[in-house]
């Protein structure tokens, strides 16, 4: 490993596959992404380092747009610091996590609109998940004047958020 870049053109994806499976063993050098933690482990399972640079470290070798080019230049730097490939399990959990997360907002999202709505006709509640069991009960009496659509939109709203 001299430093020389052995290889430095867009591919397609299929054709990565290949150039790493072909590619004697190398340094592979890519900017930390959505996608890097996979072509690491790729490029590792074929032999080869993979260095993934942070984001932040390869801007200043970004000379007009971001290509292959400036990762090769940045990764070249004697002190330049790496991410470690994360284990497609360490990465699952990541997105297990994340959308976990995403759920978490999205109900209350729909929680805090259905309380909104509910309010214009007169059926307030506090704050918070709780509080549902509160609204389903007064949807369930049938002296609360609400319209049919909202009244049906409204208990299985109430249904999918408290489940």
């Amino acid at each position: 490993m001299d430093g020389a870049v052995v290889f430095n053109r867009s591919v397609s994806r299929p054709r990565l596959y290949q150039l790493l499976a072909e590619q004697a063993h190398c340094v592979v050098a890519m900017e930390a992404c959505a996608t890097s933690h996979h072509w690491g482990r790729v490029a590792q399972s074929h032999g080869h380092e993979a260095r993934l640079i942070p984001a932040a470290y390869v801007k200043p070798f970004v000379k007009r747009q971001k290509n292959g080019r400036a990762d090769a230049e940045a990764a070249s730097r004697p002190s330049m610091r790496f991410v470690a490939v994360k284990s497609a399990e360490k990465q699952g959990r990541a997105v297990a996590f994340r959308t976990h997360q995403c759920f978490v907002r999205q109900r209350t999202q729909l929680i805090n609109a259905l309380r909104g709505h509910l309010t214009e006709f007169g059926l307030v509640a506090p704050k918070g998940p709780a509080s549902m069991k509160l609204l389903e009960k007064a949807l369930a009496q049938p002296d609360v004047d609400l319209p049919a659509p909202v009244r049906e939109m409204a208990c299985s709203t109430l249904t999918r958020s408290v489940a």
